[in-house]
């Protein structure tokens, strides 16, 4: 009788223990971005190599203080992309992460489906957020946006483990 307690117990532990990583990854270190009108959605100049603010509406976003690749944001723009395509660095590669399932406005799937295809223009909104970590702006020619940040070719040196090099700026908080 004993032992079946001791199963119960250990079986009821390990549901909730299960649940609390569950909500923990998925909801609890998420929060909700408050908008900065005029900020939210940056683009970088080819004339100046400094982001500028473009028009746009709808602006929602989630963050999360664990990972710098945490960032989702959705707008709306009344900007044609195409119109966009001369003057902002262009995103060389995007390739948008998953958001959690609750933010729905991100649909990591069809944004990096149109990226791929090219219906969707991509750009540079920030150059190391975070160490490593570069914002990238993606707009379909309906006027939907997305942001999200994604490691940049330091990045991916410096969290794989291969020597970062010289054409990499020094890692905060390192001797060289």
């Amino acid at each position: 009788m004993m032992g079946k307690i001791i199963a119960v117990f250990i079986v009821i532990v390990s549901i909730a223990a299960g649940a609390g990583l569950y909500y923990s990854q998925v909801y609890g270190y998420y929060d909700t971005v408050t908008p900065t009108p005029g900020q939210d959605v940056m683009l970088i100049a080819n004339a100046t190599g400094q982001p500028e603010p473009i028009a746009y509406d709808n602006f929602q976003a989630i963050d999360a203080q664990s990972s710098p690749i945490r960032f989702r944001a959705c707008f709306t723009t009344p900007i044609d992309p195409a119109a966009l395509t001369g003057s902002y660095w262009p995103a060389t590669t995007a390739e948008p992460l998953n958001p959690p399932n609750w933010f729905d406005c991100f649909d990591a799937d069809e944004i990096g489906a149109g990226v791929q295809s090219g219906e969707f223009a991509t750009f540079i909104g920030a150059k190391n957020i975070a160490y490593g970590v570069d914002r990238i702006v993606a707009i379909a020619p309906d006027g939907r946006g997305w942001i999200w940040h994604q490691l940049n070719d330091c990045g991916e040196k410096a969290y794989d483990g291969t020597v970062v090099g010289e054409e990499c700026p020094p890692k905060p908080g390192s001797d060289s």
